[in-house]
């Protein structure tokens, strides 16, 4: 409570009378009474708004919180939460990349498949291309006889 009082008196300002700041139902002073907002009137901090006790300065409870001034422990929380809100965005970013991944291996391992069907149906037709090319050398073979033959035949009955 001194140290309330010593913060209001060190900083060379003063507050608007006592009671006629504006209740501020959320706040309680030290002494459970609602809180009260007070603008500085003079010195380095004029303009500023701070809650106070509405018996101040008639009071020992000498509660006094600046308006729209964050304490250590705000920013602190705040930096904790700014922390926990980047891992879950990063954790959530590296679950959609494993997902990703999962599903680039899969079209992978499905392409492996594919290739390897298709290296056997490759195999398959080389193995009847030469089949077919036996089979065109021998037919050539067969014409090229029959022809021989029947010239043979020809000139036999002439």
């Amino acid at each position: 409570m001194d140290k309330a009082r010593h913060q209001i008196e060190t900083s060379g300002s003063s507050s608007s009378s006592r009671g006629g700041g504006v209740s501020y139902g959320r706040i309680k002073s030290s002494c459970g009474r609602d809180a009260v907002v007070r603008s500085v009137k003079n010195g380095p901090n004029v303009g500023l708004k701070f809650h106070g006790c509405p018996l101040w300065p008639d009071t020992c409870c000498g509660f006094f919180k600046w308006i729209g001034v964050r304490d250590e422990v705000d920013d602190l929380r705040f930096q904790l939460f700014e922390k926990e809100t980047t891992i879950t965005e990063l954790e959530m970013h590296k679950q959609m990349l494993e997902d990703k991944v999962k599903r680039v291996q899969l079209k992978k391992e499905n392409l492996e498949e594919d290739v390897q069907e298709l290296k056997g149906e490759v195999s398959q037709m080389r193995i009847e291309l030469m089949k077919s090319a036996r089979n065109e050398r021998n037919f050539s073979l067969a014409l090229v006889l029959s022809w021989v033959l029947f010239g043979i035949v020809i000139m036999a009955f002439k």
